[in-house]
């Protein structure tokens, strides 16, 4: 039996977290069996990795070293947590992936994305989501959203600048736009739940 894999994806503000968490809860009321996680984390080493990446002391890494240190804690996360997980045929709800790669420390932060592909083809063996879902969020909005949320103490990749979030966004849009079949774009305006009513619209054609 296989399970079933899905990740979450957006820039920052979009409320992947939130929908997440209210995905897992909807198909759990199903009586479905879900593991809910994130990345960079969901495993002890990967969590590690995640505290150096986001911390906003010394002088941070460079979008090469970025991309090794992701790529060793997705590496980690998909031997311990989610190829186990989908084996058992469970359903894995990530929020972020793979993509998050792409489009931060490619689109952001210029490393070719086939360079990113080939570390995740060394790492996790190529593993892709069965659906990717992408919150859309217009920048005004999603800078708001944040603004309440981090109450000026973002991270140290969600605090760069807006030319940096735009690059973002548009590599996000690219990899949707190329796979259609594995993307689902999701309007992240409104409240959250009418925002996971169209996830949950979404997400009926996989599970």
């Amino acid at each position: 039996m296989t399970g079933l894999f899905i990740a979450f994806e957006g820039g920052e503000g979009a409320g992947k977290s939130t929908q997440a968490r209210l995905l897992a809860e909807a198909l759990r009321a199903q009586g479905r069996d879900v593991v809910l996680t994130r990345e960079p984390g969901g495993t002890a080493g990967a969590e590690a990795i995640r505290a150096l990446l986001l911390s906003t002391e010394g002088e941070g890494w460079g979008p090469r070293a970025e991309a090794l240190l992701f790529a060793a804690a997705r590496a980690d996360h998909v031997e311990r947590l989610i190829r186990p997980t989908l084996a058992r045929g469970a359903i894995v709800i990530c929020d972020r992936f793979l993509d998050s790669s792409r489009a931060y420390q490619g689109g952001g932060g210029g490393v070719s994305d086939e360079d990113v592909l080939a570390l995740h083809a060394i790492g996790s063996e190529g593993l892709l989501p069965d659906l990717t879902v992408l919150l859309t969020l217009a920048p005004d909005e999603a800078a708001h959203r944040l603004a309440l949320r981090d109450q000026g103490q973002s991270d140290r990749i969600g605090g760069r600048d807006a030319a940096y979030h735009a690059r973002v966004a548009k590599a996000f849009e690219r990899f949707a736009a190329a796979e259609p079949q594995r993307f689902a774009r999701i309007d992240a305006a409104g409240d959250p739940a009418q925002v996971h009513a169209r996830v949950l619209a979404a997400v009926e054609r996989v599970a």
